[in-house]
């Protein structure tokens, strides 16, 4: 864990998957489509996760093919804190991003939920995926300031929290879902300069700092 300032931060861009978005009516409906009871879908996901094998893997795993029509996240699965951290930081003159390894259509589906940003990207519109480097350089260019002036909140060490801090870009380790509470453990994790159990914390930081000008923000441990 690093020091970590508000002051210092210019730019919040956010991770998709279990950290603005509930994922988990996604993946149910998957199994459900599989033939596969949730238990053992969600069992196999997390030997995948813990292995550090691409969750796309999972079908090949069960010995199945992947159903047609697959469900994509909706703005009914927008976690209950999100529009209210994002609206806040926003308020705050500070820019606001979406980024993440998503399919194409993620603009229009979040931008259905007037969820409060500057902007909203995906790997399929970039053409490059996380955890490469030109993911991450993609969003230095949107963000348009210097990379130790942007936070980029996720909830995985591998994908976003390591290649991320790689890139000198600032992170945020959202505690939430299975891929957060599997990696937690890693030695990378330790490169996040913020850990959070929710994005009200990240909000209240954000809030702290309005109310308070002068002062330092966190003082690079955690804030649960």
């Amino acid at each position: 864990m690093t020091d970590f300032s508000r002051a210092d931060i210019r730019a919040v861009v956010f991770d998709v998957g279990e950290t603005l978005v509930d994922e988990t009516r996604m993946w149910a409906d998957h199994a459900a489509r599989a033939g596969v009871t949730s238990l053992t879908f969600f069992a196999v996901l997390g030997v995948l996760i813990e292995r550090g094998d691409d969750h796309s893997g999972i079908w090949t795993e069960l010995g199945l093919h992947p159903p047609a029509g697959l469900t994509q996240t909706e703005p009914v699965d927008l976690y209950p804190d999100a529009f209210d951290c994002t609206e806040t930081i926003r308020a705050t003159d500070t820019i606001v991003g979406i980024a993440g390894n998503q399919p194409a259509g993620l603009a229009r589906r979040l931008s259905s939920t007037w969820v409060p940003v500057d902007f909203i990207a995906s790997s399929s519109e970039w053409g490059v995926k996380k955890p490469s480097k030109g993911f991450f350089a993609r969003v230095i260019d949107a963000a348009a300031v210097p990379e130790n002036q942007i936070l980029y909140v996720g909830d995985r060490v591998d994908n976003d929290i390591a290649p991320a801090n790689s890139m000198g870009i600032r992170t945020a380790f959202l505690m939430r879902g299975p891929w957060a509470h599997i990696q937690r453990h890693r030695p990378e994790a330790e490169l996040a300069d913020l850990k959070l159990d929710s994005l009200e914390q990240l909000r209240d930081i954000f809030i702290d700092a309005a109310n308070q000008p002068d002062a330092e923000c966190g003082d690079g441990g955690d804030v649960s």
